[in-house]
């Protein structure tokens, strides 16, 4: 049965969590993509200076985290999916750095996805196909971490979740990892059988799928029971805003930016009945904070319109 979930970050606070998780309730949602990479960002980590969070403890961490799982099920949210802080190697890094980042971030992250009981967290491929020469060397890279975590995801009932990426290049955005769905696939389908275990799935993005061209029916219909979570936004077909679905045209007639029929039709293809996931986090940083539940509402809304389009049955219980 499909429920309806996004992000927590620009919602739930750590000085009050429970306030943020009664607001995506009351917008509509009964589940949360948890912000685990807000804990570390991105931009820290291309910058070289990452902040101390993850040289807490298992047991800190844990009683840092308890008001948020608490605040989680007293509104009746389900952390569905979170997403590992990333990159998870940094190309050109210091080696400590990327050490830290596979032996120490990590671990821990999935030790923290099981504390709420949350079935998966995403994670980046490398991206490293430029300096490595090819996409298949890149990947070997990236499953050499992989099977790093698999042990632990089979371990703790989760399911690691790659997903497809973009990347630059001389200006240009050009696909990333995880593009190419037939690769993919067979990755998946192999690591699982290896580990005897659901231990890998995929997690796909719209917004990445947009900006690179992908065919979003094509994907969604191959990947099948593969496809695990969503990260659902859209974008100008320039860069990677995680704006609200429909935001942006291609032409004056208003056609659609995003192909979001393609990926409806693929939805109902593969009969998904999980959760239909917003990453649209920054949206509610540009709207004034009194408005912040109307933009949730609305968002919550599209969720519905997407359960009814894709014949799947709403969870309604939110």
């Amino acid at each position: 049965m499909v429920q309806i979930g996004v992000q927590t970050k620009n919602v739930v606070c750590d000085e009050n969590p429970a306030v943020g998780f009664g607001m995506l309730k009351e917008a509509g949602f009964s589940c949360a993509d948890f912000s685990l990479n807000s804990y570390l960002t991105n931009l820290s980590l291309y910058k070289m200076q990452p902040n101390h969070f993850f040289d807490q403890s298992e047991e800190e961490l844990y009683r840092f985290f308890m008001p948020h799982k608490k605040g989680a099920d007293a509104a009746g949210i389900r952390i569905h999916q979170m997403h590992m802080p990333y990159p998870n190697y940094v190309p050109g890094g210091r080696r400590e750095l990327n050490e830290y980042l596979w032996n120490v971030v990590a671990p821990k992250s999935m030790k923290i996805c099981a504390f709420f009981e949350c079935s998966y967290i995403v994670v980046h491929g490398f991206k490293l196909a430029r300096q490595l020469g090819s996409e298949e060397a890149e990947w070997e890279q990236t499953e050499r971490f992989l099977h790093f975590l698999a042990p632990m995801a089979k371990e703790l009932g989760i399911t690691v979740c790659i997903e497809n990426l973009y990347s630059s290049m001389g200006g240009h955005i050009v696909e990333g990892p995880c593009c190419n769905v037939r690769k993919s696939v067979e990755r998946i389908d192999r690591m699982n059988n290896q580990y005897g275990a659901e231990v890998l799935g995929f997690c796909f993005d719209t917004g990445h799928a947009s900006l690179v061209g992908l065919d979003f029916e094509e994907f969604i219909s191959t990947l099948d029971f593969r496809l695990k979570v969503l990260h659902i936004h859209d974008n100008d077909g320039a860069g990677d805003l995680h704006q609200i679905p429909f935001t942006f045209s291609k032409t004056r007639e208003n056609r659609a930016s995003t192909d979001w029929d393609g990926f409806l039709r693929g939805l109902r293809t593969v009969g998904f009945d999980r959760v239909l996931s917003f990453e649209t986090a920054p949206v509610l940083t540009a709207f004034p904070n009194e408005m912040k539940q109307d933009v949730l509402a609305f968002i919550a809304e599209i969720g519905r319109y997407f359960a009814e389009k894709t014949g799947t049955v709403h969870d309604k219980s939110e």
